[in-house]
């Protein structure tokens, strides 16, 4: 069994220290002429796949590098923006390496805010349920 990572959370639900065991398992990388078979957008300040699936390419993968250099956010590591980059003819054949995007800051909180939601949650449903076999049988058969 495998962890992936670890999140602490406080009793107010606010994160106290989040752990990610990243290891990329799906990168696929290949090279493209013009024009580019694949639907980019924009999303969550990434440039990620909205249509077309191909040679291990998924819908929701992300921009990851171009030519080698990385892509950090919508631009790339030298400041060029990354759709502009791939809509001139003249940047082609481009190698484009995809893959899935690490989960940002502000992810990583909202996935921990969710995890102390559903910990409320259980604790009311428990404390619902005890009450309940306690006052007896309900139901159709009672």
């Amino acid at each position: 069994m495998v962890i992936f990572s670890v999140y602490v959370v406080n009793k107010a639900g606010g994160l106290i220290y989040q752990y990610d065991n990243y290891v990329p398992r799906a990168e696929a990388e290949k090279t493209f002429s013009y024009p580019l078979d694949l639907v980019l957008k924009h999303h969550d300040e990434k440039v990620v796949v909205s249509f077309g699936q191909r040679d291990g390419i998924r819908v929701g993968h992300a921009v990851l590098s171009i030519n080698g250099v990385d892509v950090l956010g919508k631009n790339t590591a030298d400041g060029k923006d990354t759709l502009e980059y791939l809509k001139d003819p003249s940047n082609y054949p481009v190698s484009i390496r995809f893959g899935r995007a690490r989960l940002s800051s502000n992810e990583k909180l909202m996935l921990a805010s969710m995890f102390h939601s559903c910990e409320l949650f259980d604790q009311n449903l428990k404390g619902a349920l005890e009450i309940a076999e306690k006052a007896g049988n309900f139901g159709a058969g009672s």
